[in-house]
């Protein structure tokens, strides 16, 4: 029978199995759910479920390069302890390689890595470490030149920021500018690469506190647009990557700085470890209840 995305959902949630991992198990066993599961149980999967409710928000990004293409791929772990394991950074590593190949997350799951998906060599690595992991993302960067920079790196190209930029123009200048670029955007987390690109919720939000911040001077309106139009302008110097003074040399933007070594900046990506993830907050006395009633 057909595997409707309806099922492997009702399957995952059921089981906290991975989305690849539900759909096998309901194409061996024929649409039956209730078989599907015990699928999963006999193939070692059931471990790996219990912990898929756990909060993983620590990890590695890892980042590679392979002509005009780069990735970032984020692995997550529950604990800091296991994204310095040189088996868990290992098998970053070789996802990161295996992202040069696909066009999605989703894609990389399914991807084969020494024979196996990406998503069944995460659910091995959960059973044999003890704690959940999570493929979040895959972020890829095309260009003439790409560059790569990892911030905090825990082993070469990987660390708690991934950093992709491509440039367009001489290679050599590219590779010398582009990793200084690369480590401007590690620490500024620009919202975008031009004001082109800017969220226009974003702009709007920000117009309408700035007209309300204006209007409270009292002045009129005709100056009071005026005022708008240069505090928007301000904006956007700070929150875009080519209007944001270069971090390195204040006087002059990242445009004119790229600009002025013979090359362009065309995109760029940020990724960093659990952004965006809501971490649970115990405390000490909680985590030791905890840990008592589970013993």
């Amino acid at each position: 029978m057909a595997i409707s995305a309806a099922m492997v959902k009702e399957l995952r949630e059921s089981t906290g199995a991975g989305m690849m991992d539900a759909k096998k198990a309901l194409e061996e066993t024929s649409g039956d759910m209730e078989a599907a599961v015990d699928w999963l149980r006999t193939k070692g999967l059931a471990k790996a479920a219990k912990k898929s409710g756990r909060i993983a928000a620590e990890g590695l990004v890892a980042v590679a390069v392979e002509g005009g293409k780069g990735v970032a791929v984020e692995v997550n772990s529950e604990t800091d302890f296991v994204a310095k394991n040189e088996a868990f950074q290992g098998m970053v590593r070789d996802i990161a390689q295996v992202g040069l190949t696909a066009d999605s997350t989703e894609a990389l799951a399914a991807a084969q890595l020494n024979g196996k998906p990406v998503s069944e060599v995460l659910t091995d690595a959960i059973a044999k470490i003890g704690e959940n992991m999570t493929l979040r993302r895959l972020v890829t960067v095309e260009g003439e030149n790409v560059v790569s920079y990892v911030h905090n790196a825990a082993a070469p190209n990987m660390g708690k920021i991934g950093v992709l930029v491509a440039l367009k123009g001489d290679a050599a200048k590219a590779q010398e500018i582009g990793k200084q670029i690369a480590m401007h955007i590690a620490a500024t987390s620009p919202a975008s690469l031009s004001e082109a690109d800017l969220d226009p919720a974003l702009v709007e939000r920000e117009k309408t506190v700035l007209t309300e911040q204006a209007r409270e001077s009292g002045k009129p309106e005709a100056v009071i647009e005026k005022m708008i139009v240069g505090r928007m302008s301000k904006f956007f110097e700070e929150v875009t990557l080519l209007g944001q003074k270069f971090v390195i040399n204040p006087d002059v933007t990242v445009a004119q700085a790229a600009k002025d070594a013979g090359v362009e900046v065309t995109a760029y990506a940020r990724v960093a470890v659990g952004e965006g993830i809501e971490k649970k907050e115990e405390d000490f006395a909680a985590e030791v209840a905890k840990t008592l009633k589970g013993a």
